[in-house]
């Protein structure tokens, strides 16, 4: 669900009506309901983390399902935004779950190996997704989407031992948020996160519309296109499990900046070409997603004490900068179309740039604060 947007933004928005400035606005939107994340997330430190990851599938699942029954512009944005609460509500508790199981020294392995199911997403979910949305319409997908979320809640409930019993000393969500946002090492964590999904957004969400523009792809091989982007997070996310303990995770993620900086350069001039854009794209997202999943250990590890309480910020700092790209990358796209020489994505590739060495200031920060 979130990640089949991106790349059929505008099948979606022929069967909704609305046109790509109405679609920015509902990406913001539900990046921004994503800042909500602390709130439902911070129930896993205060009544368990199964209670947490029940909460985000079932979040998730009561929006698709809505979709499915009220295929509608205003079902479509409420369903992001349930979809994106139940993500940012899922994830905190599950990698709180296995913070509290999984030595620091490993953490890095175990928590990449979570984060293949993203990459798998783009392989196999995307491209079925579009063949549903050629076959059978922009609608086609939700009520699966709904059937596999009851799916997930079931495995869920069955496979994950059941929460302890809240004990009476477990601080409010209050109290953990103000520990949270009131310790300097946690806050520059939080802004490096921003900072690097900013720059990510702002090519992600044009991509699309970028390749169908310049190339004249269609739903399908859009699909097609989705899964090579796929197969570089999954490369990504297989560097990061072999490589972030090794070289720790601080180093891990400053490499992982450098080469998306780089990479992001080199995009409006591989994107000349079909073939070029697919390679652009597949180091773009590669050396993304290893400086993002290199960042998970590295942030479950900045207050133990309220571990989950600081994912779900994590993750509504990511949700921010998310918003943030959305809402500047639209703009951006179309300066760059009104350039001359063909370099559609030199602005938005400079704006990554200038994101990505902002999470360089706010990594150093944290690694002279918390030395990991």
């Amino acid at each position: 669900m979130h990640r089949m947007v991106y790349p059929f933004l505008p099948a979606l928005g022929r069967g909704l009506g609305v046109d790509l400035a109405a679609l920015s606005l509902a990406l913001t939107l539900r990046s921004l309901a994503g800042a909500g994340g602390p709130f439902l997330a911070s129930v896993a430190d205060s009544r368990g983390r199964k209670t947490g990851m029940l909460l985000g599938l079932s979040l998730f699942t009561l929006g698709v399902g809505l979709v499915a029954l009220w295929p509608s512009y205003p079902a479509f944005l409420v369903a992001m935004i349930l979809a994106m609460l139940g993500k940012y509500t899922f994830d905190p508790s599950m990698q709180a779950y296995l913070g509290d199981r999984i030595t620091y020294q490993r953490r890095g392995l175990v928590l990449a190996v979570t984060e293949l199911g993203w990459s798998l997403s783009f392989i196999v979910g995307v491209p079925v997704m579009g063949l549903l949305i050629a076959r059978r319409g922009w609608t086609a997908p939700f009520p699966l989407l709904a059937l596999m979320g009851l799916f997930a809640l079931a495995l869920l409930s069955w496979l994950v031992p059941r929460d302890p019993s809240p004990a009476e000393d477990r601080l409010s969500l209050w109290e953990n948020l103000r520990k949270v946002l009131t310790y300097p090492p946690a806050l520059a964590g939080l802004a490096m996160g921003l900072s690097l999904s900013t720059a990510n957004e702002v090519i992600n969400l044009v991509f699309g519309v970028w390749m169908e523009n310049s190339f004249g792809l269609k739903v399908a091989a859009l699909g097609a296109a989705s899964a090579v982007i796929g197969f570089s997070e999954l490369g990504g996310e297989s560097l990061a499990a072999g490589l972030t303990d090794r070289l720790g995770k601080t180093r891990a993620v400053g490499s992982g900046l450098l080469l998306n900086s780089l990479a992001a350069l080199a995009l409006p001039f591989l994107g000349r070409e079909l073939a070029g854009a697919v390679v652009g794209l597949f180091l773009f997202y590669i050396t993304f997603e290893f400086a993002l999943v290199s960042c998970i250990p590295l942030m479950t590890e900045v207050m133990p004490s309220a571990r989950a309480t600081l994912m779900s910020t994590n993750v509504a700092g990511l949700s921010l900068g998310r918003a943030l790209g959305a809402l500047i990358a639209s703009p951006l796209y179309f300066l760059g179309v009104r350039l001359q020489g063909g370099i559609d994505l030199l602005p938005s590739a400079l704006t990554a740039v200038v994101f990505n060495l902002l999470a360089l200031v706010a990594l150093h920060y944290l690694h002279k604060s918390v030395k990991s």
